[in-house]
């Protein structure tokens, strides 16, 4: 009788024990199967390396500024940004340049600023021209609404395009700053920044 009842606890522990690895075994291969899902998703989910990059040049130097005849001008902290193709070095998109401009009225009367044209000289003092597939951003007008007296002063950020051209092809010279204003009638004033301007 005792017999009997060893050989059925060893029955039910060896039963009990084989259930144990069962299910161990079972949760093994769980992970396993989770493993190789993990690294086939991995796998699927490849990135690519970029192929663009964003390069900023300082320009130099890297302030300017002109005494007109009605207005003083002062660019600051001149910058060109490009993004470019990493293998071919070849700039994808038309450069910006950024900065900071300040515009003060010089003259006796009220003046209001209708807009403020940037242009691109070679050290010739010829014009770079855009290309026709690049793209024309003019200064943005943060003095909108705003009429400035004697001495006044207005200033914002400068964020416009520059032609590729002078960048790669024509070294920059000057850049030309064309200021049209009221009062009346319609009157334009041409400053050219004197000072020889590189790109760092």
């Amino acid at each position: 009788m005792e017999e009997q009842e060893n050989l059925k606890m060893s029955q039910f522990l060896l039963t009990k024990k084989g259930g144990n690895s069962m299910h161990m075994t079972k949760i093994l291969i769980f992970l396993a199967l989770s493993l190789v899902v993990g690294v086939m998703s991995c796998a699927e989910q490849k990135v690519e390396a970029p192929t663009q990059e964003g390069i900023t040049k300082n320009l130099v130097p890297p302030k300017a500024e002109v005494k007109g005849s009605v207005f003083h001008v002062e660019l600051s902290d001149l910058k060109i940004a490009m993004t470019v193709n990493i293998a071919s070095k070849e700039i994808v998109e038309t450069p910006s340049l950024r900065g900071n401009i300040k515009i003060t009225n010089k003259s006796r009367d009220v003046l209001d600023i209708q807009a403020v044209t940037l242009e691109y000289l070679d050290e010739t003092g010829k014009l770079i021209p855009f290309k026709p597939e690049e793209k024309i951003e003019k200064v943005r007008a943060f003095w909108e609404g705003k009429r400035l007296q004697p001495e006044d002063i207005t200033e914002g950020s400068l964020d416009v395009t520059i032609p590729r051209g002078a960048i790669k092809e024509r070294p920059l010279g000057k850049i030309e700053v064309n200021l049209v204003y009221v009062p009346s009638p319609l009157k334009r004033e041409v400053l050219i920044l004197p000072e020889k301007i590189k790109i760092e």
